[in-house]
């Protein structure tokens, strides 16, 4: 290779460099909250949004949206809140845990009960046993596609997490109606 060869291939690739520098930022940031705390792994921190960087639409945009924008916006009518440690839901996914299972100490952790209920449901189904999939979803902060991937990576984990979540709302549905 000739010397004018290699130094416009330097100078290519020192571009190239500067160019993503100097864009990398813009390309980067999709909408995403600025300003977070960063983690000890170098992810931002769950719940720490700040108040200020999320832009809020004007009033004048509001207004000028269409009626029916406005309403989507808005939901129709609120899911009711359903503890995971309820009665009525763990009478319904006794069932699907193993015999003798506790079912207060199986709900401990679970933010509400559709989780909950996914879980069951995704261990029933699956042949994997509650506690690992629990695990992995609380404790490893996991989806539930992700944890049945890693337990069973010889099944569909997409169509199963989504099956356990169907059956999961209609629980709740059948509970809250």
């Amino acid at each position: 290779m000739t010397f004018g060869k290699l130094s416009a291939l330097v100078v290519g690739f020192l571009g190239a460099m500067a160019l993503g520098v100097w864009i990398g930022p813009y390309v980067t940031d999709r909408g995403e909250i600025v300003n977070t705390p960063v983690t000890e792994v170098g992810r931002p921190s769950v719940g720490a949004a700040q108040p200020s960087a999320v832009a809020q639409p004007s009033a004048a945009a509001v207004k000028s949206r269409p009626a029916a924008a406005r309403r989507a916006a808005t939901p129709l009518a609120k899911a009711a809140m359903i503890s995971p440690s309820a009665p009525k839901l763990q009478s319904r996914l006794k069932p699907l845990l193993n015999e003798g299972a506790d079912l207060n100490r199986a709900a401990e952790g679970f933010g509400d009960a559709e989780q909950f209920a996914a879980v069951a449901h995704a261990a029933r189904n699956t042949e994997i046993p509650f506690v690992l999939l629990k695990h992995r979803v609380l404790t490893e902060h996991k989806t539930l596609t992700a944890a049945i991937r890693e337990l069973k990576p010889d099944i569909n984990a997409p169509i199963e997490a989504n099956r356990a979540q169907a059956e999961a709302k209609s629980d709740i549905a059948a509970l809250a109606g």
